[in-house]
Order: structure tokens, then C-alpha cells, then sequence
């Protein structure tokens, strides 16, 4: 799939000199290098067939509203690109939150090749042992070597991925700098926290984040994309203003594939090798009873307060 040069695209042929400009949205997914923003609306991010192919398909399914504009692919220095809106362009000094979705976000292929999934990987014990030295068995430990299989699960244990089909990737609070040192952040009471401390304590931020997912779901069981791919290492990108903007998308199709003809998922079921499933509907699910939590702790808080004044 070629990358073409598009000479009409917005902006482009104009203001080529403008892109490069810095971006919430670049900074907190953490593409620096990647996606360059041009200041005036659009973004280019590296190019991937994959993406580009999911994009384009996504603006005329159930998911239009909650993805990205496509805008074609173009040549910039050299290299191809995807260009897209920029989420967050008209967000008056926004919060944002990247959660990365699904119980797995690494591709079958990278651990089902027949010689890679039994092969021991010292550099991959390495990487663990440097995280928990007392994650590995004692046979590995002994042989001091893990299949890349048994790391890729081990590394979404010990993140909320594998219990609730969500991660905390990074938070960029309004001015704050962004935040990334969520790689152990496992527990419901610390996500919740975490969570709190995004949305301030503001119910009404935290209703019509609900509101928002619980429209997504809907839109998730019944759009035609969703149905006929697995979506893997996609992230959900909260972003809400000072002026009451509260938006929920989903970015990043670099991994989603269209599933095999004669495979049907459910995104619910528990994952094993070659079932396809990725879990992304657990995460939703969560998410959803995650705010009305908040809604209930936040309506408290509200009661509190009258009652004391």
C-alpha cells in the first residue's frame, strides 16, 4: 500500500513550513518523533498501512464520531505520513488521560511463530528480573531465560491490563506536566485514585464521562469495524477543558486486524493463544462501573458539603 502525495490536503500546501509544532496530544501519547502537529488543526503521524487502512474504514462505520478524521496520507521531508485532526486543537488548556485498552496488547504473531514462542530469551529475563527480581520461577531463574510469551503476560500482570482490560499509559493535567510512571499501577483502589485526581473531584466532569462510555459501548456492539477486527494496543483518550468540554476517543489502529473469515469474537472472553480475543469490551466495562463510582463518590462529597453548609 503506497503512500501518495496529497497537494491539496489542509494546510499542507500552504503552511508546509508550519509543521512541527507542539502538540498536548504528541507529548502525552509519548510519539515524539512520530507525529508532528502544524498548528492549525491537523496532525501527521508515521505512516503504517494498517492504521491507515483502519482509519479510513472507520469514517463511514458506527465509530466515525469517536476516532480521528482521516485526511490522507502524505509525503513530508521524505517520509510518509497519515494525516489526521487534531483532537484536542479546539480545547481550551485541556486534561488529558491516555488508557491504553484490552487485556492484551501485543499481536498473536509476535508469540505464536513456532520456534519464538518455546525459544529462551535471556534479554527478556533481564528486563523482568530488573522490574521484580522475584517474578521469575526458579526454572528460570535456574536457565535465566524466559519465552517471550511468558514475558508479554507476565509484563500485562503486573499493570490493571490483565484483571480490568485497561491501563493507565500517561495523564497531562491542564498546565501540569505529563505524567508516565504507571507501569505497576495494578490496584483498583490506585486506579481509582488516580482517576479522582484527573477528573478533580468534579461530578459533573465525572457524568458526562460516563455518559460518554456508556455511548461508546453502544456504539462498540454494534458497529460493523469492531466486529470484524481485534483491536490491539488501541488507546482511549479522555480530554476535558476549563469551559466544560468532555470528550472520550479511541486512537492508535497501528496493531488492529481484520480477523480470519471464519473467526468470530465476543471482546469479552479470556484470551488464549489463537482465539483472536483482546478483551477491549472487559476494559469499557470497567471504565463505565470505574465513573459511576466516582459519580457516587463525588455525590457524596456534593451532600457533604450542602449538609455542612
Amino acid at each position: 500500500e503506497l503512500c501518495h502525495l496529497a497537494t491539496a490536503n489542509l494546510e499542507f500546501g500552504t503552511r508546509k513550513s508550519s509543521w512541527g509544532s507542539s502538540t498536548q496530544w504528541v507529548q502525552l501519547a509519548g510519539h515524539e518523533g512520530s507525529v508532528i502537529s502544524n498548528g492549525f488543526g491537523s496532525v501527521l503521524k508515521q505512516y503504517s498501512a494498517h492504521e491507515a487502512r483502519c482509519l479510513r474504514e472507520l469514517q463511514s462505520d458506527r465509530l466515525s464520531s469517536y476516532v480521528p478524521t482521516y485526511q490522507g496520507d502524505v509525503m513530508f521531508n521524505g517520509k510518509c505520513y497519515i494525516q489526521m485532526c487534531d483532537l484536542l486543537f479546539n480545547l481550551a488548556s485541556p486534561s488529558v488521560m491516555d488508557c491504553k485498552m484490552g487485556q492484551r496488547t501485543y499481536v498473536e504473531d509476535e508469540v505464536c511463530q513456532s520456534a519464538e514462542e518455546v525459544r529462551l530469551r535471556p534479554d527478556l529475563y533481564c528486563k523482568m528480573v530488573k522490574i521484580d527480581p522475584l517474578a521469575p520461577t526458579p526454572e528460570e531463574h535456574f536457565v535465566r531465560a524466559v519465552t517471550k510469551l511468558r514475558y508479554m503476560q507476565w509484563r500485562e500482570s503486573i499493570t490493571s491490563t490483565t484483571d480490568y482490560g485497561f491501563r493507565i499509559e500517561a495523564i497531562k493535567k491542564s498546565d501540569d506536566a505529563t505524567q508516565r510512571s504507571f507501569k505497576q499501577c495494578r490496584s483498583w483502589v490506585q486506579i481509582r485514585y488516580l482517576f479522582m485526581d484527573f477528573v478533580r473531584s468534579d461530578r459533573l466532569v465525572v457524568e458526562r464521562y460516563l455518559s460518554e462510555l456508556i455511548r461508546l459501548r453502544e456504539a462498540l456492539t454494534t458497529s460493523e469495524f469492531f466486529r470484524q477486527h481485534e483491536v490491539i494496543g488501541s488507546s482511549l483518550l479522555f480530554a476535558h477543558d476549563s469551559l466544560g468540554s468532555v470528550h472520550v476517543w479511541m486512537i492508535d489502529f497501528g496493531k488492529t486486524t481484520q480477523l480470519p473469515h471464519d473467526v468470530t469474537i465476543d471482546h469479552r472472553t479470556k484470551w488464549c493463544l489463537g482465539n483472536h480475543e483482546d478483551g477491549y469490551l472487559v476494559g469499557v466495562d470497567n471504565l463505565i462501573l470505574l465513573f459511576r463510582e466516582l459519580l457516587r463518590a463525588t455525590s457524596d462529597q456534593a451532600l457533604c458539603y450542602k449538609n455542612i453548609v
